[in-house]
């Protein structure tokens, strides 16, 4: 494996193939996933989502509750996916009965699904029928990656697979596969973090350019909790974990983005400690409350303490990330730590506030806006008009305070 040149990123976006006889070479390594995020954010992915929203939606007219399960388990509305343990939890089930209920709703949800000819396409596309497998495993992971869905990579691929046109057995296999370099890579970790104090310098450079966007409250130095307030799914099979010797003991990660933050805060010198979900934040969307698990607290090694939130560079933008923020925000101050949102990114949040767009964009869209709620093909009629890309539109939303609703896909006045 080539030296880690980026801090931890190397030796976290490298996994192995595990596969045999589908073009997918046994034992070898297949090159990195990208450093920084920002090129897999489009719209191409997110019409994708959109279907998939879709088809959720329709299935939920019939099976609320299934479609539900479907919906948390896969990120739908925006956030991350779910563990099966914290979805049970939802509706006091039992983990495999929560397995049981979203293999069904999706199995019903090819056989209704009828997708237009350009909804097809964008499936057919992306993960072609006579596609090699190494490439389409390739292509899931990087998605995988960019979304911080590893929870639910299993699950993704397989659907969006069988949207694509590939046969039931086919789309197993590959989605196998794809679980399979997931599971190798977190087997690996282990033996991999012995390298890691080389990475110091890298690691301390990377947190240092991230210290211009922390939010700091006013007060000194705060305490930091040494146990996680996420209990529920903390053991969950379906999560990794490895040891760091920064705090002396395993640590869990939902996806290898969040790990990366957690391993470059292992082998930064600035960070002294740090405890993962130290918070439970309640908040409200719509009526309806909710608990987010923010996902780190560091101490530095001047006694501040930052609380760090992982999200995706193409999701800070989403309405219920940025309650979700907001109410994060406020707990931090509130507990005099500092708050910052990791996007897996070079961009932050105050780089795509500030972001420049062609003024024709931001007036073409702030037009839609102002005649009421924009739906999605007005946006990807805009799209294909104008050239619009996806992070203009995340910078957009952000700077005009539009709220921005996905599953399904409704763009509003904040």
């Amino acid at each position: 494996m080539a030296s880690e040149c980026h801090g931890l990123s190397e030796a976290l976006i490298r996994l192995p193939f595990v596969a045999g006889e589908s073009g997918v070479a046994a034992g070898g390594v297949d090159e990195a996933f990208p450093d920084d995020i920002r090129g897999e954010v489009s719209f191409g992915l997110e019409e994708v989502n959109e279907v998939v929203a879709g088809l959720v939606g329709a299935h939920a007219e019939r099976r609320k509750r299934d479609a539900e399960i479907v919906g948390y388990r896969l990120g739908i509305g925006g956030e991350g996916p779910e563990t099966l343990a914290r979805i049970g939890a939802r509706f006091d089930l039992a983990r495999d009965r929560v397995r049981q209920l979203h293999t069904r709703a999706v199995g019903q949800m090819l056989r209704e699904a009828a997708l237009s000819r350009g909804q097809a396409e964008v499936f057919a596309g992306r993960y072609p029928v006579d596609g090699r497998d190494s490439a389409l495993v390739r292509a899931l992971l990087v998605e995988t990656y960019a979304t911080d869905a590893d929870l639910a990579a299993n699950e993704l691929s397989y659907l969006k697979l069988r949207l694509a046109g590939h046969a039931q057995e086919d789309a197993k296999r590959i989605a196998g596969y794809v679980m399979q370099r997931i599971m190798a890579w977190q087997k690996k970790t282990n033996r991999q973090l012995a390298k890691l104090r080389d990475a110091e310098p890298a690691a301390s450079t990377e947190i240092g350019e991230w210290a211009a966007r922390v939010e700091w409250p006013g007060g000194g130095p705060a305490t930091l909790p040494t146990t996680s307030a996420r209990t529920v799914d903390d053991d969950d099979d379906g999560r990794g974990r490895f040891y760091l010797d920064k705090v002396g003991r395993d640590v869990g990660f939902d996806s290898a983005l969040q790990a990366r933050l957690l391993r470059t805060l292992n082998a930064a010198d600035m960070v002294e400690t740090f405890q993962e979900h130290p918070l439970a934040v309640r908040y409200d969307i719509d009526g309806a409350e909710r608990v987010h698990y923010p996902s780190v607290a560091a101490r530095l090694t001047d006694g501040r303490v930052v609380l760090i939130d992982v999200q995706p560079l193409g999701h800070v933008a989403f309405h219920v990330n940025r309650v979700k923020s907001a109410a994060a925000r406020g707990r931090a101050h509130a507990t005099g730590w500092g708050w910052l949102i990791w996007t897996g990114s070079s961009l932050g949040l105050p780089e795509l506030a500030r972001r420049e767009v062609d003024a024709r964009h931001e007036k073409s869209l702030g037009e839609l806006v102002e005649r009421g709620p924009v739906p999605w093909h007005e946006v990807r009629r805009l799209r294909e008009e104008s050239g619009l890309e996806l992070l203009d539109f995340t910078a957009l939303v952000l700077r005009n305070e539009w709220r921005w609703d996905r599953g399904p896909f409704r763009l509003t006045r904040g």
